[in-house]
Formats: C-alpha cells, sequence, structure tokens
C-alpha cells in the first residue's frame, strides 16, 4: 500500500481534533475544486522557508489549485455580527504541504480574491500571500464556471469549467485523498519568523469530479514550470470551518 511519507498516521490524525480556547473566525466554504498535481520537492524548496518541511506521498511533493466561494464570513464568538465587505467572497489558492515539528498543513503559495477588505486583513493578521482579483462563479446543473483575472502584480489567470460527479466514502488516513484535503493548520511568514494557525472542521464531504476545460497561469506565475497530466480532482459542496488566531512557532 502507498503511504504518506514523514509523518505516522498518528500524526495526522492528533491534529483533526478541535483546538482549546475560542476561535477567532467563522467561514462556511463551498463549491470547491481541489486540483492537485505530482511535482518534485526540490522545485518548491526555493519558494518554501528553510524551517519547513515539505510532505510528500508517494515519494512526491504535490501542488494544488483550489478555486471556491465563502460565505458567513464572520468574527465569532457567534454574537458578533458579519462584518460589511467581509460576509462572503471568492478566493482561489495555490498551495502545497509542509509540516513543522511534527504537525502537518498547508503552505500557500498565493490566495487570490475578490475582496478588498478581505485581501487587507488576511495580509495584516495572518502575513498571508494574498492578491486582490476579479472573479466571477457561475453554476447551470452540475456544471461550474470559474474565471479570475488578478489585477495585482505578479499577473495571473484563471478559466476552468468541471461538472460535479458522484460523492465517494469519507477518505481513510493513509489515502491520497486525505493527505491533499484534511488539513488543519496553515503556515505563513514574516520577518524571517514563521507562524502558525489552527482550523478546525468535519472531514470534507468529497464528491468526484470531472474537467470541462482549464486555461491558468497561477502556477507559472510563481516561477515554477506548467505542470503535465491531467490533475487529481475533488469536489466539496460545502464544509464549516472555525479558525483559531495565529501564533509565531
Amino acid at each position: 500500500m502507498i503511504k504518506p511519507g514523514h509523518l505516522s498516521e498518528l500524526e495526522r490524525l492528533t491534529i483533526r481534533e478541535r483546538p482549546k480556547g475560542q476561535p477567532l473566525m467563522h467561514q462556511s466554504w463551498g463549491k470547491l475544486l481541489f486540483m492537485h498535481w505530482r511535482v518534485e520537492a526540490s522545485e518548491l524548496r526555493m519558494l518554501i522557508p528553510e524551517g519547513l518541511e515539505i510532505d510528500t506521498f508517494d515519494g512526491t511533493a504535490w501542488i494544488g489549485i483550489i478555486p471556491f466561494t465563502m460565505w458567513d464570513i464572520r468574527a465569532l464568538p457567534p454574537f458578533m455580527p458579519a462584518v460589511p465587505g467581509l460576509s462572503s467572497a471568492h478566493e482561489l489558492n495555490v498551495r502545497t504541504y509542509v509540516y513543522y515539528d511534527g504537525v502537518p498543513g498547508v503552505w500557500f503559495f498565493s490566495l487570490d480574491c475578490n475582496s478588498t477588505a478581505a485581501v487587507i486583513a488576511a495580509r495584516t493578521f495572518y502575513h498571508l500571500p494574498y492578491y486582490n482579483a476579479k472573479i466571477d462563479l457561475e453554476q447551470s446543473g452540475h456544471t461550474i464556471d470559474y474565471a479570475l483575472q488578478r489585477t495585482d502584480q505578479p499577473a495571473a489567470h484563471f478559466q476552468g469549467s468541471w461538472n460535479i460527479g458522484e460523492t465517494i466514502p469519507f477518505s481513510h488516513p493513509d489515502s491520497l485523498e486525505f493527505f491533499l484535503t484534511e488539513r488543519y493548520c496553515l503556515y505563513s511568514e514574516k520577518d524571517g519568523d514563521l507562524y502558525r494557525a489552527r482550523i478546525f472542521h468535519q472531514p470534507w464531504p468529497l464528491q468526484k469530479a470531472t474537467m470541462n476545460s482549464c486555461k491558468s497561469t497561477m502556477i507559472e506565475s510563481l516561477g515554477l514550470r506548467s505542470r503535465e497530466g491531467e490533475p487529481v480532482l475533488n469536489y466539496a459542496e460545502s464544509l464549516d470551518v472555525d479558525i483559531w488566531a495565529i501564533k509565531r512557532v
């Protein structure tokens, strides 16, 4: 059986437990497509801080493009109202997977969003590489069309269409689907310091997906070569997420 490298199954499962304390924010994510390609870890190393180890599965790292939409974005505790300009937005992120001191998580190369307020907040409070973008999402039956044009530099665009397929069982801890989707913290860096923020959600209710078309320069805008071959695809209709404050590690 092919298994993920470096980290134990226990380490990958322990991080799924709900963190102690009060989360800072709630969000609902949906209409979400996971698109992943294999990539040699050496190609990504120069783009990731030295303190982080690149997580691998089947001997290689993975890079993903994840377009989706968000709603019910609000500060917690629950009586706090939604923030004007921040309550809903479309987003697309480009990411890989890393770990620090045995804690697996996500490293974001870029995050594009059509809410200027969200971009400013995420840059300020989470030290994440957010960019302003024009984004349109349209759905007709089981087909979703998603178009993005970044308005910041470096220039980048994405235009894709996919069909939503049947529901699949919840992913097993030693599966590729688990490795690519079940992530419960994010890492970021500022002025040489590493930071980590925990998130909590139920296991992803994944569905199959098929790609109708895709034109993208999101990965190329990072200075990486274009990915070859068909991506691994998974779709999720919706998921509620709680996010904790960022902490230096």
